[in-house]
């Protein structure tokens, strides 16, 4: 049950990326953002062990680690909806998992910077980044992975008691 929820999860985190490239590449063609390969480097920092100059722009490992965080981390939000955290809120919390993950990532490699040092449209525009995935992921998630069989219609488990 809970591999089939992290598949579907997965293939939601997919759909996640796709339309959060999209909003991406819109909101470069308004602000001339250029292109980031953070995901290229850090993925390279994680198999490797070294990291690439910042000049590099290795497009393939670059769509590698942005789709395949993508789906690992909409895997997690899949088990969450089987487990009946679904909806906005879910969402909402997803995006900072979403966040987290990146952040941990290209910061214990070396290859990212906190973001408390990034200028404020960089911050805005990463967590908007990050919210589109993560309410179009948990969207997708919440309308393909069923609840799990001990779940009423409200998420809760049977024979639980509300209110604690």
């Amino acid at each position: 049950m809970l591999g089939r929820a992290a598949l579907r999860g997965a293939c939601a985190g997919l759909a996640g990326v796709a339309v959060m490239t999209l909003f991406e590449k819109v909101e470069q063609s308004v602000t001339s953002r250029p292109d980031s390969y953070v995901p290229a480097r850090t993925l390279t920092a994680l198999t490797t062990g070294r990291r690439l100059p910042g000049s590099a722009r290795p497009p393939l490992r670059n769509h590698l680690m942005h789709w395949g965080t993508g789906a690992a981390v909409g895997a997690l939000r899949g088990i969450w909806s089987a487990a009946g955290l679904r909806g906005w809120r879910a969402s909402a919390w997803h995006t900072s998992v979403r966040l987290a993950t990146d952040q941990t990532l290209e910061n214990a490699t070396g290859v990212g910077a906190p973001p408390w040092t990034w200028s404020r449209r960089d911050q805005v525009v990463d967590v908007g980044h990050k919210a589109v995935y993560s309410f179009v992921t948990g969207a997708v998630s919440d309308l393909l992975v069923p609840l799990a069989p001990d779940r009423g219609p409200d998420g809760t488990a049977r024979g639980a008691r509300r209110g604690r």
